[in-house]
């Protein structure tokens, strides 16, 4: 037979936990100012404040901080270790990740501590090659140097692995997008990577998107596309990322997806 003072304790940690588990995760959207790109193009700011807007159902299970990470950013390190998931819609992203090291470190911490990493667009590879095995190692893909092609073309998007959460209620879909291609990803037999997306580029399926259960516990996704701020009007594309958002962050996502209801247009 329990004792009151054993049953007290035994509910106090009961209260505790479930306090815990009712915490919700914190999210920093991080987006930066113009880049030179036209107008409709590389909308960084707009995109991670629509992201917002898309998470709004969400906000008992996620907070959220926009920040504009334009360089030098030294807040940024203390503003990423409180995090425990950052979205990232920046210019040259593997540059931008180890410009500084204090940032760079505590973008590893993110990911030591099981945390969530989300690339979207131009976040995803740098123009200088020796930005490659930083970015490749935490967020799982990459591109620079000689081998950086994109284009912008009308493609047909093949879901590579309808099954994943990250998938849930898509089918494939046809887009307009600048689409990088010949990436830098991490090895097929990876544990846990998962090629989502491919798109055909000059005769071949290069992937375009992916999901990785990184060894350390942690989650990351990438998505080249989104070049273009319009086409967050697409349905497939506000579902993506906000699926792949609420999995990164290990919430749950309904096995057909999300509503449409749940994913407002701009």
């Amino acid at each position: 037979m329990k004792s009151p003072l054993l049953s007290l304790f035994l509910a106090l940690l009961c209260a505790v936990a479930a306090g815990r588990a009712a915490e919700p995760k914190h999210l920093l959207l991080i987006g930066q100012g113009p880049d030179g790109h036209p107008i409709g193009t590389h909308e960084f700011m707009l995109g991670v404040q629509f992201i917002d807007k898309l998470l709004g159902p969400y906000k008992a299970q996620i907070q959220t901080t926009i920040v504009q990470a334009d360089e030098p950013w030294p807040e940024g390190p203390e503003l990423i270790d409180k995090a425990d998931g950052v979205v990232f819609m920046v210019t040259q992203g593997a540059q931008w990740m180890q410009n500084d090291p204090r940032r760079f470190q505590a973008i590893q911490r993110l990911c030591a501590r099981q945390g969530g990493l989300v690339g979207l667009h131009w976040s995803v590879g740098a123009k200088d090659e020796k930005y490659i095995d930083g970015q490749l190692a935490l967020l799982g893909g990459t591109r620079g140097g000689t081998q950086r092609k994109y284009k912008v073309l009308e493609s047909g998007v093949h879901l590579v692995e309808p099954a994943h959460p990250v998938l849930a209620g898509m089918k494939d879909f046809a887009i307009n997008d600048e689409w990088y291609y010949h990436l830098d990803l991490q090895p097929a037999t990876t544990p846990g990577f998962h090629p989502l997306f491919t798109v055909n580029i000059d005769d071949k399926d290069e992937t375009v998107c992916w999901a990785w259960d990184r060894s350390d516990g942690g989650r990351s996704f990438g998505f080249v596309g989104l070049h273009f701020h319009k086409n967050w009007e697409r349905i497939e594309y506000r579902r993506l990322v906000s699926q792949a958002i609420l999995w990164s962050l290990k919430l749950p996502i309904p096995e057909g997806g999300l509503k449409d209801e749940q994913l407002p247009a701009p």
